[in-house]
């Protein structure tokens, strides 16, 4: 690793693309922040370590706004518009209360009969293989928490292949214009789906939040509707096809704890929650700029919209939080994780992702008691880039 006062994430390679935790763990024994060259080749602020993570989560310094981030930044928001996730209060607090009208805990419940028939259907589909082999994230893992967004959003015609490859290049290209151009795409994409939908509204989500208005009169704007339709469509199936897979290699990878859950599904709950600890599906969160120096660990990082990153991924691998954080033990009980994030930013659909997830896992081992994995774990590809952590192909046998 480098010794230069900025560490290049990217001159590392595939090796941390698969596996950045020792890099993390080097780096929070030297302090809790780093200057850090990033593969999208950026330089920011790296985060480290639980207390340090969690405390710049909640920090009102570090701004979601893009309008705060310094002019040098060579990254630009992978947004199709104005959302929750790149919006401070006033505008977030307004923001999340008129989605979270219409996202609620009822309205979720009522999709468990749903998501556990769409997990039927497309294990039906997966078992059916003569070969008995499949790539889990196309058989289940995307299909699965895609169909479930769509359904909720009121989009079932939506191109989801196409979908898929635009959201996928705008969050993990390691290029520049093909991250542009696939949030270009999208744009233009949802501007036509919103347009349809106004005209033909229905009882989905998406119709609720082109009509919503709180007890002020208040409405999303165009340019709110069409960055809330992208934070949801994206947000609401990549988080989740990753705890799918992410989890499910874990357990693949340690079979003593895939028999203790196959044995006794009472430990599923706390099973989901080690998963996400343990490689959750966010190494880092969505990007934060400093409106004013922030002090952290003793050291002072400059304002002016310096970018900075918090290590999601290190943060539940401190084993300042969580003794011996690098085994994976179902029986752990990690409540506490940053997989979602912390503060106000916290994730919205976190109850959704992790209804599917454990409908998904759960079912998937009642029906493959021989699953296994269907390559050499070096082998699988990872995504690339700092925000999402998760396979792009996970070949699996039966």
């Amino acid at each position: 690793m480098s010794t230069d006062t900025t560490v290049d994430l990217g001159a590392l390679g595939e090796d941390f693309v698969r596996n950045p935790y020792p890099v993390y763990a080097e780096l929070r024994t030297r302090g809790p922040v780093h200057r850090i060259r990033m593969p999208e080749e950026a330089d920011a602020w790296l985060v480290v370590g639980y207390e340090a993570g969690r405390a710049a989560l909640a920090d009102p310094r570090l701004s979601k706004e893009w309008r705060n981030a310094s002019d040098s930044l060579t990254l630009s928001s992978v947004a199709a518009g104005s959302h929750m996730l790149n919006s401070d209060p006033p505008r977030h607090t307004r923001l999340r209360k008129l989605v979270a009208r219409e996202f609620t805990p009822r309205r979720i419940q009522e999709l468990r009969p749903r998501v556990q028939q769409i997990t039927d259907e497309l294990l039906d589909a997966m078992l059916a293989r003569p070969d008995g082999r499949a790539d889990l994230v196309d058989a289940l893992s995307f299909p699965l928490p895609m169909s479930v967004i769509c359904e909720l959003l009121g989009v079932p015609f939506l191109d989801r292949e196409r979908f898929r490859t635009w959201s996928n290049d705008s969050l993990s290209s390691p290029s520049r214009d093909t991250r542009r151009a696939a949030t270009e795409a999208v744009s233009g994409y949802l501007g036509e789906l919103l347009e349809q939908k106004r005209q033909r509204p229905g009882e989905d989500l998406l119709s609720a939040l082109i009509r919503t208005t709180d007890e002020d009169g208040d409405q999303l704007s165009s340019g709110e509707l069409m960055g809330t339709a992208w934070l949801l469509l994206v947000a609401g199936h990549e988080t989740t096809v990753n705890i799918i897979s992410n989890g499910v290699l874990a357990l693949l990878r340690h079979p003593d704890q895939l028999s203790a859950l196959r044995a006794d599904f009472s430990l599923l709950d706390d099973a989901i929650e080690e998963m996400l600890r343990y490689d959750g599906p966010l190494e880092t969160p969505t990007y934060r700029f400093t409106t004013e120096p922030v002090e952290i660990g003793g050291t002072v990082i400059p304002g002016g919209g310096e970018l900075v990153l918090v290590a999601l991924a290190d943060a539940d691998r401190d084993p300042a939080r969580f003794p011996e954080p690098d085994r994976f033990d179902i029986h752990r009980g990690p409540r506490g994780h940053l997989a979602f994030g912390h503060g106000i930013h916290y994730c919205l659909g976190a109850p959704l992702a992790r209804m599917e997830a454990a409908i998904a896992i759960r079912t998937l081992l009642e029906r493959c008691p021989e699953l296994a994995l269907d390559a050499h774990p070096a082998a699988l590809a990872w995504r690339h880039g700092m925000l999402i952590r998760g396979v792009r192909h996970f070949p699996v046998r039966w």
